[in-house]
């Protein structure tokens, strides 16, 4: 049995192959694919912050999407973001899950602000659904990015914690 994250890798390898993105092949039909993708994984993504939220900024945080937009390039970028004081007093970026569609790019991609690419093949809710532990680790990379480039203290779990011995 093919995991989750080995069928995307397989979708997005055929789709190379085929020069399709699912069944689209217009920029114009991919863009659309796009958008309903970002309201699929939109509970998603809110889960995955928000889990993210409970366990190491113990409820502290909020969660912000920012709908599709359009960038200067002429690509699409949707981003949910994780923000909390510590971060901001830091000036460091949110944990975030961003799905983004660049304009030379054949397909869209889902990143972290500090984590890489990973293909977005979402074309329905199950795929969306398929998308979770994946988004795990997107945003568990953010987080841990952050701490390397600031400091542990960027967490309440670790700073606030009645158990810090652990």
């Amino acid at each position: 049995m093919r995991t989750p994250m080995n069928e995307a890798l397989i979708r997005h390898f055929r789709d190379l192959r085929d020069g399709v993105h699912g069944r689209a092949v217009s920029r114009e039909d991919k863009e659309r694919l796009f958008v309903m993708a970002v309201e699929l994984l939109d509970p998603v993504a809110r889960q995955v912050l928000d889990e993210f939220n409970a366990d190491l900024l113990l409820g502290t945080g909020e969660v912000v999407a920012s709908g599709v937009t359009r960038s200067k390039e002429g690509g699409l970028n949707a981003m949910w973001s994780l923000t909390w004081a510590e971060q901001r007093a830091s000036h460091v970026q949110p944990i975030a899950v961003v799905a983004h569609y660049g304009v030379g790019f054949h397909h869209p991609h889902l990143r972290g602000n500090t984590v890489g690419d990973w293909p977005m093949n979402v074309f329905d809710a199950a795929d969306a659904r398929a998308q979770l532990d994946i988004l795990r680790v997107i945003a568990g990379g953010d987080a841990h990015n952050l701490v390397f480039q600031e400091s542990y203290r960027l967490m309440p779990a670790i700073t606030q914690s009645a158990d810090t011995t652990r």
